[in-house]
């Protein structure tokens, strides 16, 4: 309301009437600011931004959708086809609404109940999946599930599945896909294909998702963790495990032992082929060396003439003149046609003289 009284009016009439300060009538204590004066014609509009401010607390009829996420508007129970991207985003209160949904990585873990523990908006925990094995033996699997809602068309998908979506499309193809894979093999194959098994169940549970109409989940991964074996089963495996591993360190000391016996073997060739070529080479050295003595003794032979033979015999006579010289005593024995080499002997020596006249 205006602010309007006696007293402000006479307080302003004295002011036009030229009084002093302290003349011409009472003055009132102090004067009001010019803001209160014009306050009566901005009043409505402070109000009016008062109002609107309120009803957007109120109401709040914006939303701040962030990274990773997409906002589905709802116009009179009405799902418009094409999300709301993250960002801010005004909408109608009354009429109008918007659901955030979250696109980002999510998780299905299938556990054990004592392995289950903690919780996170996207990591969901499931039982661990119970199957019968080709003999009906119960058997459970453990695995994780890795995917994401597709953006673009998570609109239509919370339309036609709801906000309860995962457990109406990846919960019961992932039990249906692991019961029919799992179900073809007898418990003690499970630990051996293991990894067949896996590509099996994520190829089965990949080709489920994607033929679904705007295909709305896109499955990233598909991880097989643990096979859950019966008491027995495991038992089993384990001997026929240990007995094979016996059977291979069997085959490897055998292995070992045949190895050892041809290296010993080859070394025992090795070693005869060396004496052989040895002993041939020796055999080799004696034939060269009597070949060449032989044709040493054939040069000498041809080389040996008479006149020759008598230089040689005046030459060894001339050294039984020498020697008889020296020893008279000396027998000299002629060899028969007078040929080298004649022989002398000192028969100074007794021994040696005795020997003789025997």
């Amino acid at each position: 309301m205006p602010i309007d009284n006696d007293y402000f009016k006479n307080r302003q009439q004295n002011k036009n009437s030229g009084g002093g300060s302290n003349g011409g009538g009472y003055q009132p204590p102090f004067e009001p600011p010019e803001f209160f004066k014009n306050f009566g014609k901005k009043a409505g509009f402070i109000y009016a931004i008062i109002i609107v401010v309120i009803m957007l607390f109120v109401f709040r009829p914006f939303v701040i959708i962030e990274s990773g996420q997409v906002g589905i508007k709802v116009t009179a129970g009405k799902y418009e086809s094409i999300p709301l991207n993250p960002g801010f985003h005004l909408y109608l209160p009354i009429i109008q609404k918007v659901i955030v949904i979250d696109t980002k990585v999510r998780l299905i873990n299938y556990s054990s109940v004592e392995q289950m523990g903690g919780y996170d908006s996207g990591i969901k925990l499931n039982p661990a999946i119970n199957i019968l094995d080709a003999r009906g033996l119960p058997v459970s699997i453990e695995l994780t599930v890795q995917y994401r809602l597709t953006a673009a068309g998570a609109p239509t998908t919370i339309a036609n599945w709801g906000l309860s979506w995962e457990e109406k499309i990846i919960n019961p193809v992932v039990r249906d896909i692991v019961r029919n894979v799992v179900g073809t093999y007898t418990a003690e194959e499970l630990p051996t294909k293991r990894n067949e098994i896996a590509v099996k169940i994520e190829d089965g549970i990949r080709a489920n998702i994607e033929k679904l109409d705007g295909k709305p989940v896109s499955l990233l991964s598909v991880l097989l963790r643990e096979i859950g074996l019966p008491p027995k089963i495991k038992e089993q495996i384990e001997r026929v495990q240990i007995a094979n591993q016996e059977s291979e360190r069997v085959k490897y000391e055998v292995q070992r032992t045949k190895q050892e016996a041809e290296k010993r073997a080859a070394k025992a060739t090795g070693d005869a082929e060396a004496n052989r070529i040895e002993a041939k080479g020796r055999a080799d050295a004696v034939t060269i060396e009597a070949k060449a003595q032989a044709a040493a003794n054939k040069a000498i032979a041809e080389s040996l003439t008479p006149n020759l033979l008598k230089m040689q015999q005046i030459q060894v006579q001339g050294k039984f003149n020498e020697a008889l010289k020296v020893n008279k005593d000396a027998k000299i024995f002629l060899t028969p046609g007078g040929s080298t080499p004649n022989i002398w002997v000192d028969t100074k020596d007794r021994s040696i003289n005795s020997a003789i006249n025997k």
